[in-house]
């Protein structure tokens, strides 16, 4: 007979198989529940052989029958190179090359037609040979540009790039969405030639635009000189001819009087000279001025005015001769 202090066998025996019934029940329960996280999708294969693509949610799957055989993200991924090329005219560069792709989100007629499978079935290393299509596509384009073409033309040629590895990428289940040329890495013996080229032609341009500044300085200059000279010539004129008008007046009205030419002319003559004297003492220039004694010999008397002013003297009358 058991000792109703011990334990029965039976009883621990009944203990441990249904917790063991649940423990595996749990285990059955958590492999075969599973959620899928948003922009991602999972590929289920039975025995080793694909069965089904599920998006995300919740779902469920058979244990050990079905299992999940990949995780596949529908987000758009960013993957950066650099590679070397030269240009037609044989200068090597360096290309820092971006890339934005992601999994096609096509579905085609069947599963096996759809983005998802083929990115995870048709390739062992998809990026990696994405990469391999973009530095191929580059090295085919960019010999046949120049170096000053690569930097007017890259946005075009990574243009042409993307469209022709999208092609390729597409036939593995990839979409590539952008190829961007990122930056262009020059040797520094050709970075310092172009910057000396670059700064040779900009002091040439400055100096050809300091040049037509000048040059248009002077025509300006010269034109409103002639215009000025112009204008001062038509004033002289017509200060001659209103001069020449006011000796005409002033005659008549000395011969009106009763004076005759000769007189009249005498008259005129000592009222010029007088008023050109006091003006000349007005200029502060004037240095001793002598008077003639007979303002008759007008002719002498012009005469040394004129060769006065040539020499660039002061002006000095004849000699004083003495009244008798």
């Amino acid at each position: 007979m058991f000792d109703l202090l011990e334990p029965s066998p039976f009883s621990t025996v009944g203990l441990v198989v249904p917790i063991l019934v649940i423990f595996i029940l749990v285990i059955v329960g958590l492999n075969s529940f599973f959620v899928v996280k948003q922009q991602h999708a999972v590929i289920i294969e039975r025995l080793g052989k694909f069965s089904r693509i599920v998006p995300a949610g919740f779902h469920v799957k058979i244990p050990i029958i079905d299992r999940r055989a990949a995780t596949v993200s529908l987000r758009t991924m960013k993957n950066g190179f650099d590679i070397d090329v030269k240009t037609e005219d044989n200068v090597t560069i360096g290309l820092e090359v971006s890339a934005q792709y992601h999994v096609s989100y096509e579905m085609g007629a069947g599963p096996e037609d759809s983005g998802v499978y083929k990115s995870y079935y048709m390739l062992q290393q998809p990026v990696a040979q994405m990469r391999d299509f973009i530095t191929d596509a580059l090295r085919s384009s960019i010999p046949v540009y120049t170096l000053d073409e690569v930097f007017a033309k890259k946005d075009d040629i990574a243009k042409d790039v993307n469209a022709t590895v999208s092609e390729q990428m597409a036939a593995y289940g990839f979409t590539l969405v952008s190829t961007l040329i990122t930056k262009i890495a020059l040797p520094a013996e050709v970075e310092d030639s172009m910057n000396q080229i670059n700064a040779a032609q900009r002091t040439k341009a400055a100096a050809q635009d300091l040049a037509e500044a000048d040059r248009i300085r002077r025509v300006t200059e010269a034109k409103a000189e002639a215009e000025a000279m112009e204008k001062a010539g038509e004033g002289i004129a017509n200060q001659r001819k209103a001069i020449a008008i006011g000796i005409k007046d002033s005659l008549e009205t000395i011969q009106e009087t009763g004076v005759g030419n000769d007189e009249a002319n005498q008259l005129f003559m000592f009222t010029q000279w007088t008023e050109m004297m006091n003006e000349f003492a007005k200029s502060g220039k004037a240095a001793t001025v002598v008077l003639p004694t007979d303002f008759r010999d007008s002719t002498s008397m012009f005469e040394q005015i004129i060769t006065a002013e040539q020499v660039g003297g002061s002006i000095q009358a004849p000699s004083v001769k003495p009244q008798k």
